[in-house]
């Protein structure tokens, strides 16, 4: 059977940025303490007018420009996204949609009419979920071809713990038979278990008691006389609707940061597990490089430390971490885990296997489904600029998603890499944003502006319908 992986890749970050510094110093926090403790530098910030349809239809239109695709020839586009902009109507077809009007002229009028489109969510590896499920579907066809795209805003409440670590954008990638780029391996590591780390619920309101409130604080008569009286004979489609309550979503999670942490590592070391029961292999010696979804930037080296102290004692390399730090002692255990952390061994590790899949997350964020992937161009685009060859080494991949589940798989870099991602640019592009201050970047977040920053983006949404029969279906333009 011939090898399947990913042929080519592309991206999507959104043109506006607050630098890291500015942030810290509107929140009264050491900008060091971000910088150089959690690896952020900037903080991408979609425009006006942009969302998870307009990224994932973004990085699907470069990575069809950009390597001469043929739609028609693509029978699935699966997308991995936490950030839906609809209950029900998947937001691939709002992509979808978008690119294939674009290309009709190229390609012909419904250019993907023959393509199996759906959205994927398992908070941030619902994208690796699409990508395993359509590795197994082109593996069964030599003919086939799939299109995995991960597109996420991530969003936090002003001046919460999370507000730092936002950021957003898509990465889109093509699987096929004889991958230019990476060979996937069929061998995938699983671990998952129902937690409550972080998660977008529906949250719901009284109607009544919600008017009550603001009649009082209008020293209006509240009685729920009154109340009835006013919802039975309003004209507001919102008073007086027929339901009880009123259902709020909002893309800001209920989250708890070190439970996160702990269901992280906890997933991620059953996943490592049950990938190392399957195949044999030495985590330390096989993986030339690793890459992790990745909530912030340096979140990977600390999240997979204690099971790198366990790889040294599997391999022998223990003693020489001891030689260098000394013994622990059991009363001194925390002290010896930060000396561990800081070692020149650990430092060795991070800088050999970790830190070139660390350097565009610090520009960007966190991009929830797509960080991972982010993660891995970041690798290829840094090798490629520093001309270092990748061809033939073994890069394993550590994703997770809240909720809980973890996936651990690996792949082989192959010897035409060079050639699709000599053109991609992800650095050069992520120097050209522009940057906003705190203020602009806090009326985007509170929905305070009507109009794009600057130019605004290319693809855009242009008007939400509000007749009876579409109410809410969104139209996006493309400039």
């Amino acid at each position: 059977m011939s090898a399947t992986g990913i042929d080519a890749i592309a991206f999507y970050v959104p043109q506006l940025y607050v630098p890291m510094d500015e942030l810290a110093e509107a929140r009264g926090i050491p900008a060091e303490k971000l910088k150089k403790g959690l690896g952020l530098q900037k903080m991408a910030v979609p425009n006006i007018g942009e969302d998870a349809a307009t990224f994932a239809a973004n990085a699907l239109l470069n990575l069809i420009l950009q390597n001469n695709i043929n739609p028609n020839d693509i029978g699935r586009v699966y997308l991995g996204t936490e950030s839906a902009i609809d209950g029900s109507k998947p937001t691939a077809t709002y992509a979808v949609e978008i690119v294939e009007n674009q290309l009709a002229s190229t390609y012909g009028e419904r250019s993907f009419k023959h393509c199996d489109i759906l959205d994927m969510t398992f908070a941030c590896v619902g994208a690796v979920d699409a990508l395993h499920n359509s590795l197994d579907w082109v593996r069964n066809n030599p003919k086939r071809k799939a299109v995995v795209i991960a597109s996420d805003l991530s969003k936090y409440d002003i001046n919460s713990t999370g507000e730092y670590t936002q950021g957003a954008g898509a990465v889109a990638l093509l699987i096929s038979h004889n991958p230019s780029i990476l060979e996937i391996k069929d061998v995938w590591g699983v671990a998952s278990k129902s937690e409550g780390d972080f998660f977008k619920p529906r949250r719901t309101f009284k109607k009544a008691a919600l008017l009550k409130a603001v009649f009082k604080d209008l020293n209006l008569d509240a009685s729920d006389e009154k109340i009835q009286e006013f919802m039975a004979s309003s004209d507001s489609e919102f008073w007086s609707d027929s339901n009880t309550n009123v259902e709020v979503f909002k893309e800001e999670p209920v989250f708890d940061g070190q439970f996160s942490n702990a269901c992280y590592n906890d997933r991620i070391t059953e996943a490592l597990n049950h990938f190392s029961e399957q195949k044999e292999v030495s985590f330390n010696d096989n993986w030339h490089k690793i890459v992790f979804h990745l909530p912030y930037a340096f979140h990977g080296r600390r999240i997979i430390f204690d099971n790198w102290l366990n790889w040294l004692k599997s391999s022998g390399l223990y003693f020489s971490l001891e030689n260098e730090i000394g013994p622990m002692v059991d009363t001194d255990k925390k002290e010896w885990s930060k000396k561990a952390y800081k070692s020149e061994m650990y430092t060795t590790f991070i800088n050999s296997k970790i830190a070139q899949g660390e350097l565009a997350s610090s520009e960007i964020g966190n991009m929830y489904t797509a960080s991972i992937f982010m993660s891995l161009l970041s690798l290829l685009s840094d090798s490629y600029n520093n001309d270092l060859d990748l061809s033939g080494k073994t890069i394993g991949f550590i994703a997770y998603g809240s909720g809980s589940k973890s996936k651990v798989f690996e792949g082989v870099v192959q010897d035409e890499w060079v050639s699709k991602i000599a053109d991609v640019n992800l650095f050069e592009t992520l120097n050209e944003r522009t940057s906003i201050d705190v203020e602009t970047y806090e009326n985007i977040h509170r929905a305070k502006l009507e109009k794009p920053i600057h130019n605004g983006s290319k693809i855009s949404l242009d008007f939400i319908e509000r007749d009876e029969t579409n109410y809410g279906l969104r139209r996006y333009s493309v400039k």
